[in-house]
């Protein structure tokens, strides 16, 4: 068993020890016929980061060191239906993953605290301890073995509180998978867990689709998000109630309007305000400031494009919907909510993924990072059954994801108990200042 000791940053106490590493590997080899997985279009456009998913679990009757065997034989079995995620990238820039059957990296930890006061007294930053070797988005502190570094899809860490509770981290690359991905892998993983800890067998009710494609070498530079270093990453609770208020608010708005809006989503009237509150914060951070602003959603095309994806296709499977406005004045809930609710309606004209792909390859990808936008993006997660992963101790008592997201970000996701909106915001310090005091964003959090 290997001891290795890690500081980390929590009332300047040592909580993190790993105690234990090792690779888990198929149940079964993967056929030969599907030992390469090329990468889509997108895959290999997709920024070169690490999704961090990370769930929380009250302390049970059951002991959650006693049920480390099941994670890791449920683990390995569930790996043979992601039979991707358990290869190797072949390099740097990858085209194609090799299905090896290399497995996954799975570490255990001890957390010298309650969860309770952990989930009490800790910031945002100090979730980065739970991952495997620091692999929240781009940071990483793997010290093990060099040859891993960049070239493993999965890595996982079961972290066990001192009261019992238990924390279930899962880092994967985005080079292999979205947010919608990872969500269906962790619940198909518990799952998994929970049958090979019961008399009853059963199969999953329906296997994960991964989609081959033709090999293609993309010309198209990757996405990079810029993370200056005084970037800060916050988290605010939108609770339903105050989120039906604001959607009765636009309407009320934008009733008089030609394009009124009639029935905005929780997602549509969070990603207005967010935007608003934003832009007003590098405002006043930046007056006389003449550059254009604009937000951008990142949506998921599965089930937007004319010929459907199936649900679980397992990939990169988004694109992103993008405005600009001038000027404060112009982002009233009518231009933002009605133009991006515009663009995903013309959306659903695209034929099919290959289309889809067709598009995204005569993007000038650097005109677009040399364009002076000062751009703010969005992504949700929310009805992805983050809050539905039920390893066997019930189901979670918070889910949300690490690291920082990269300057002017958002990620929304469904709230503890599934009341409202959890959005874990990343700005600049000076304008995180301004934005988490905004009155009209707190008249709603």
């Amino acid at each position: 068993m290997t001891m290795i000791r890690n500081l980390v940053r929590f009332s300047r106490r040592q909580l993190h020890t790993i105690v234990s590493r090792e690779i888990i590997k198929p149940s079964s080899p993967t056929p030969s016929h599907l030992r390469t997985h090329n990468l889509s279009l997108l895959d290999q456009i997709m920024v070169n980061t690490s999704m961090p998913m990370v769930t929380f679990y009250p302390n049970t009757n059951h002991s959650s060191h006693d049920k480390t065997l099941d994670l890791k034989n449920s683990l390995s079995q569930t790996l043979t239906k992601y039979y991707p995620f358990a290869g190797r990238f072949a390099k740097a820039a990858p085209t194609y993953v090799d299905c090896n059957d290399d497995g996954a990296d799975f570490l255990e930890a001890s957390i010298d605290t309650t969860l309770s006061d952990f989930l009490t007294k800790s910031k945002h930053e100090d979730l980065d301890q739970f991952f495997p070797h620091g692999l929240v988005n781009h940071k990483s502190n793997r010290q093990f073995d060099d040859q891993l570094d960049n070239v493993i899809p999965l890595a996982v860490q079961v972290n066990h509180f001192e009261c019992g509770g238990v924390a279930v981290a899962v880092s994967l690359s985005h080079k292999i998978a979205d947010a919608a991905s990872l969500a269906h892998f962790v619940n198909d993983w518990a799952k998994m867990t929970r049958f090979c800890s019961s008399e009853k067998r059963r199969e999953f009710s329906d296997d994960p689709q991964f989609i081959q494609f033709q090999h293609v070498n993309s010309n198209s530079t990757e996405f990079v998000y810029e993370r200056p270093d005084d970037c800060v990453t916050r988290s605010f609770i939108f609770p339903k109630l105050k989120i039906d208020e604001l959607k009765l608010k636009v309407k009320t708005m934008t009733a008089e309007s030609a394009e009124p809006i009639t029935n905005p989503s929780r997602v549509d009237v969070l990603t207005w305000l967010l935007y608003k509150s934003a832009v007003t914060a590098f405002t006043e951070n930046n007056p006389g400031s003449c550059k254009p602003t604009g937000v951008a959603q990142l949506v998921n095309v599965r089930s937007k494009m004319m010929e459907k994806l199936p649900e679980k296709s397992i990939g990169n499977f988004v694109t992103h919907m993008e405005i600009q406005t001038k000027n404060r004045s112009e982002i009233r809930p009518e231009s933002v909510i009605g133009e991006l609710k515009k663009q995903i309606t013309q959306f659903k004209a695209v034929r099919n993924i290959e289309a889809v792909f067709g598009i995204i390859s005569n993007v000038d990808f650097e005109e677009v990072k040399r364009r002076d936008v000062n751009l703010y993006v969005c992504s949700s997660m929310c009805g992805y059954d983050a809050y539905g992963i039920d390893f066997g101790w019930g189901k979670p008592m918070k889910t949300t994801i690490a690291g920082d997201l990269g300057k002017n970000s958002f990620v929304l996701m469904d709230a503890p108990g599934m009341d409202g909106i959890e959005v874990i915001a990343c700005l600049r310090k000076h304008d995180m200042a301004i934005f988490e005091s905004d009155p009209e964003l707190l008249a709603y959090a």
